[in-house]
């Protein structure tokens, strides 16, 4: 299979370019320390919120062709008004399943000699967690336990319920329970964590969970 990647769902080989590289660095941590006298170990803040935070990942994708200046030129125009600027997501071949997202910017070029044209396009604000393109649903009828599998990005769940429910889990060694009417609800304190989360659901409508996982 031909190598591509696509922007927005808009297949880079479907308008003409061969994806040469995509280069997806890991992001950075947001390391900060504090360096105090007569302490022998500095204080670590890149774990200030009770988990690692990431800075911006940057990425760069180089696109090319062989043909006439003209069709060059056609290619860039056609590539830079839909995308330069704008906030895309985008998705490799190899990885289908995984979507990265972040603004891109053009830079083109074209050798006269060889006839090969380049396009590059780069961010430099992209998103340090790259998203499952399918949301994950768990539906538990009536009631039940919901087993809340998650990637490695903490994300909260959306919960969907038809009639007054009853959910329970646990935060550490702390038991939490919300009693909720029908309707949709995010509970801040119900985080998942990589691995299986449980839920313990209590009623007679259906309740649904929804998110979206990512990963590094």
């Amino acid at each position: 299979m031909k190598p591509d990647v696509s922007l927005n769902g808009v297949s880079m080989s479907g308008l003409g370019w061969l994806r040469e590289t995509v280069n997806f660095p890991t992001p950075q941590s947001q390391s900060e320390t504090v360096t105090v006298p007569g302490r022998n170990s500095p204080i670590r803040f890149s774990e200030a919120l009770g988990r690692v935070s990431y800075q911006p990942r940057s990425f760069e994708i180089t696109l090319s062709m062989l043909g006439t200046r003209s069709k060059f030129n056609e290619l860039v125009s056609e590539t830079v008004n839909r995308f330069s600027g704008q906030l895309v997501s985008v998705v490799c071949s190899e990885e289908p399943g995984l979507y990265a997202v972040g603004t891109v910017e053009a830079q083109p070029a074209y050798d006269p000699l060889t006839g090969k044209g380049q396009l590059v396009l780069s961010s430099a604000d992209g998103d340090a967690f790259r998203y499952h393109t399918e949301e994950t649903e768990v539906v538990v009828n009536g009631t039940g336990t919901a087993a809340l599998n998650n990637d490695y990005m903490p994300v909260v769940p959306t919960v969907t319920t038809t009639e007054e429910t009853v959910l329970a889990w646990t935060v550490g060694s702390d038991t939490v329970n919300k009693t909720v009417s029908a309707g949709t609800w995010t509970f801040p304190e119900l985080e998942l964590a990589h691995g299986e989360n449980t839920v313990s659901v209590s009623g007679t409508g259906v309740t649904t969970f929804r998110y979206r996982e990512g990963r590094l």
